[in-house]
């Protein structure tokens, strides 16, 4: 490569929307229009959001005033993205679904996931879970947010082992069912209008899923305190107690955890992107950090070992931002598979964790303040972690598709 090509490389990179962390280029797999959605995402993000992150997230509390704005910017299914008049309409790509997840997390991992809480979580549970009748009914009212709703399957006793440990039950009764049981850890659910609540049936043993309005008669929500990650999302313990839903309000196509599995498959993808876009997010601000930060009369990004730190981030980055583009380009061909979002959930989740430790250490002790951002992406990054599958659960999906062997204890 001469001189004067590198130099126009550069510049092409600079106007690239992702520019540095994403070295290989994955944004050209995007169209125009998708990039131009994307900015527009990126300006309220960058001129609106992030003045109020650092706040927040010690309160404790979500900014709720970036919430309809944020709904606002019809970034679910866009209008532009939606084919020529009179040709039909053409959901959006995943490819641009993945990079909206992207740019959230690598602003902020709890705006990121109140966002797909809603896109990727509660639209799952309707796109895979009810019926054509009850999709007509629901599904445009949840791509305009008409219909706000929450994933609630995780317990306060059963989350790696929620398959056999649901303890949640649905009791038929009448023209209806009455459900007893408590969720946990269910990010947005006071803000939503319903929760999608996975429980047994007592006839069946079976998994069956509901949608229960939030203030129903029996339904108590708690805020969840003492939080040392995703500060900022409200995560809620919830309580039902004889809470009766009628059968209309059931999920007509969750009849077992087979069907909660499926839906489990679509959505992991989503939380690697949370986990790619949040390692180049902390990247980005050490990289800010140690170009403007000076030690001994220069600036700390011209040292050697600091150097070596920024390549192994770009280099964690740079991986993971290519594992969830690949796995996405499979997705698109209807190849879903459980050890494929397994592994990409897994590895990304690593990759996260370590370049969110080596932003902390070229950031010095400032990298413990919410300042630079690097405290956030930090703390933020062990709930990623652990949330829709652990390292270990992801692990031994993987291992049962590697040896044909299952090693879950049940």
């Amino acid at each position: 490569m001469t001189a004067e090509t590198a130099v126009a490389a550069d510049s092409a990179a600079d106007e690239r929307l992702y520019g540095v962390c994403d070295f290989y280029d994955a944004e050209s797999l995007l169209t125009d229009a998708e990039r131009r959605v994307l900015g527009r995402l990126r300006a309220f993000l960058d001129q609106q959001a992030r003045p109020l992150l650092a706040d927040y997230w010690e309160r404790g509390e979500f900014p709720e005033q970036l919430a309809r704005p944020l709904i606002d910017l019809d970034l679910m299914e866009p209008a532009e993205l939606a084919g020529a008049p009179g040709a039909g309409h053409t959901p959006a790509r995943g490819i641009y679904q993945g990079f909206r997840i992207f740019e959230l997390a690598r602003t902020d991992a709890s705006l990121a996931t109140f966002y797909t809480a809603q896109a990727g979580l509660f639209r799952t549970a309707i796109r895979v879970g009810a019926s054509a009748e009850q999709q007509a009914q629901w599904m445009p009212r949840v791509l305009d947010f008409s219909l706000k709703g929450v994933f609630s399957l995780t317990e306060p006793e059963s989350g790696s082992d929620i398959a056999g440990g649901l303890s949640t039950t649905a009791r038929r009764d009448g023209e209806g069912w009455v459900l007893n049981g408590a969720k946990r850890w269910i990010g947005g659910a006071a803000t939503a209008d319903v929760l999608a609540v996975f429980a047994r049936d007592e006839a069946d043993g079976q998994v069956k899923a509901f949608l229960v309005e939030r203030e129903a008669p029996g339904v108590t929500l708690e805020k969840i305190h003492g939080k040392t990650a995703l500060r900022m999302m409200q995560n809620a313990h919830i309580t039902l107690d004889g809470v009766r839903v009628p059968e209309s309000m059931r999920l007509h196509n969750v009849n077992s955890f087979k069907d909660v599995a499926a839906m489990l498959r679509a959505m992991r993808s989503d939380v690697a992107w949370i986990a790619t876009g949040m390692a180049a997010g902390a990247f980005e601000a050490a990289l800010r950090y140690v170009t403007q930060r000076e030690q001994f009369g220069r600036p700390v990004g011209s040292f050697q070992l600091v150097q070596e730190k920024l390549a192994r981030m770009l280099g964690n980055v740079t991986s993971a931002l290519s594992l969830v583009v690949r796995l996405t380009e499979q997705q698109a061909k209807g190849i879903y598979r459980d050890q494929d979002s397994a592994l990409a959930k897994m590895q990304t989740s690593l990759l996260m964790r370590e370049t969110v430790a080596l932003a902390r250490e070229v950031v010095g002790g400032n990298g413990i303040t919410l300042e630079t951002d690097v405290a956030r992406f930090h703390a933020d990054a062990e709930a990623v972690y652990s949330y829709e599958g652990t390292h270990e659960i992801n692990a031994l999906i993987i291992g049962r598709a590697l040896t044909g062997h299952s090693a879950f204890t049940r």
